[in-house]
């Protein structure tokens, strides 16, 4: 059985969202966010106190983009992985890496420095200047998406996923008023998968039943 600690709209929707897709049976644990401060219990399970931490077996993952490539890899082969013999596989695996070190990251800065951090700590400057990075990297996605519907491998894969959840938590952030028309459009086809609205339903039921406010908390790593 697969574990899934998570949190409301954490990093840790990818894992949920590839789950759905797979069909996998999983459990889903939900913690409040963050869950380093509010439920220090939870350094017993993840050291590190982020989300998502997946469990299967011996297995122990932490790294979002990294679970998206080891749950298709290990439970979708040729389905929503691109092998290594692939010639798509170099960019594939460049989706994945660039969905969280480029597009997610400067949206936490955004978040921590414009909602997060109070008073004298907020950095209206530093929002800013990283709200445009994150839209001036977008430029990558709107190019893929010039001739083709999805990424990579002309197919849906992980790396939609992935780079999916950046342009959630760019909802999140009030910045996807600003996607190109073809982003828009990609946005809008990822969003009409049912294992993506399943992903959403999934999570607010089990944060109801664990007791775990269901308001959207992206993960930040201060």
């Amino acid at each position: 059985m697969i574990t899934l600690h998570h949190c409301v709209s954490a990093r840790s929707f990818r894992s949920l969202w590839l789950l759905e897709e797979l069909g996998l049976p999983y459990e889903l644990r939900m913690w409040p966010f963050p869950p380093r401060a509010l439920a220090r219990h939870y350094l017993e399970e993840n050291p590190l106190g982020t989300v998502p931490l997946l469990v299967e077996g011996h297995v122990h993952m932490t790294e979002s983009a990294a679970i998206c490539q080891y749950l298709a890899a290990r439970h979708s082969p040729g389905v929503l992985d691109v092998a290594a013999s692939d010639a798509h596989f170099g960019a594939y695996l460049n989706w994945l890496h660039m969905s969280d070190a480029t597009l997610t990251f400067p949206q936490t800065l955004v978040l921590r420095y414009r909602h997060f951090e109070t008073g004298e700590r907020l950095q209206p400057q530093v929002a800013n200047d990283y709200e445009r990075w994150f839209l001036a990297r977008l430029r990558a996605v709107e190019n893929a998406l010039t001739e083709a519907d999805y990424l990579c491998a002309m197919r849906f894969t992980a790396a939609d996923i992935a780079v999916g959840y950046a342009l959630l938590l760019a909802e999140h952030l009030g910045l996807a008023e600003q996607f190109t028309p073809n982003i828009r459009v990609y946005w809008d086809r990822l969003q009409d998968r049912p294992a993506f609205q399943r992903a959403l339903a999934r999570q607010q039921q089990a944060a109801l039943a664990q007791g775990v406010p269901i308001t959207p908390a992206p993960d930040i790593r201060p």
